[in-house]
């Protein structure tokens, strides 16, 4: 379940990387002036996870898919293949072998709902869920951007303590600290809005 709870929040991170623009008064008005805007985007991730108390970090790589309208597909390739399902309602694990199973149905978990509602609302373009959740602090950068998320509830704060997102026209780079000093890194390449449809497969695999 904890694997699942990253991924959601790394499902979120490249969420918050596909909003419109918005008003100047807007602390993310910056960022959002460079982000995409697009209602697909595919890539591949590299993630790292330091555990505290252990000297060498976990690693893992994959291929994303983000459809605004359905959801997100993360596809691990490396080291075991496997593949989540993220949608609105629900995380679906996927096997080896195919077989499936529904890990969380967020109908029944209100914390895990209202999340999975934040990110939707991100891709919608719902900043006032973003700002009322989180408190954003751009910070300075070379070239791109880049911005902390500090959680406001208590709820959030027991799942992780910042997420520093940087990026250019997409989110390159996510840093999660959780409070019992874990450290999880992804670096996302490869991105292609195109095609800006779903196959027949790939609209299967969100059913």
């Amino acid at each position: 379940m904890k694997r699942h709870r990253v991924v959601l929040l790394l499902a979120f991170a490249l969420a918050s990387g596909l909003v419109p623009s918005a008003r100047a008064a807007d602390p993310l008005a910056q960022v959002r002036a460079q982000v995409a805007q697009v209602p697909m985007l595919r890539g591949e991730f590299a993630q790292e996870k330091q555990v505290a108390g252990f000297k060498n970090p976990l690693r893992s790589s994959g291929r994303f898919l983000l459809a605004r309208e359905k959801g997100v597909l993360w596809t691990t390739t490396a080291p075991f293949p496997s593949e989540i399902v993220i949608t609105q309602d629900r995380i679906l694990s996927r096997q080896r072998d195919g077989s499936r199973r529904v890990e969380v149905d967020g109908r029944q978990q209100p914390g895990l709902r209202s999340v999975n509602a934040m990110m939707f609302a991100l891709m919608s373009g719902d900043m006032k869920a973003l700002t009322s959740t989180f408190e954003v602090k751009e910070e300075p950068a070379a070239t791109g951007w880049k911005m902390t998320l500090v959680p406001r509830s208590r709820q959030l704060a027991q799942a992780f303590t910042s997420v520093r997102l940087s990026g250019d026209r997409y989110v390159r780079e996510v840093e999660l600290r959780e409070p019992n000093g874990d450290l999880t890194r992804l670096r996302f390449s490869g991105m292609s809005e195109t095609p800006a449809t779903l196959s027949r497969d790939e609209a299967a695999r969100f059913e």
